[in-house]
């Protein structure tokens, strides 16, 4: 999992630091969850901060709060399901050109 925690995605981004500290507290309260997170200064996608990107799927969530969080950890990497309402963009989805596209 990559997360922005830069300072623009939230204000000074403080609120994508603590998200990033919930994120490792509710992977590591998963019995057998083997999940790394990593933080990313910035995925240029501010506005909709905190950004959280789930690989190799390429499932990206935007406005991440604890909430969503929990969501995360426990519908998507304990139970292999994606959180829909809070996926705004996913890897082959509007940026791989197929073979037809000039």
């Amino acid at each position: 999992m990559l997360m922005c925690t830069g300072p623009r995605c939230t204000e000074n981004g403080q609120q994508a630091e603590a998200m990033f500290k919930q994120l490792g507290q509710a992977i590591d309260a998963c019995d057998g969850l083997k999940v790394k997170r990593t933080r990313s200064h910035c995925f240029a996608v501010c506005k909709e901060g905190p950004i959280m990107v789930v690989y190799p799927e390429g499932v990206w969530y935007r406005k991440v709060d604890a909430s969503a969080v929990q969501r995360i950890v426990s519908e998507h990497l304990q139970g292999g399901a994606p959180v829909e309402p809070l996926i705004f963009h996913r890897l082959g989805s509007g940026d791989v050109c197929n073979e037809s596209t000039p």
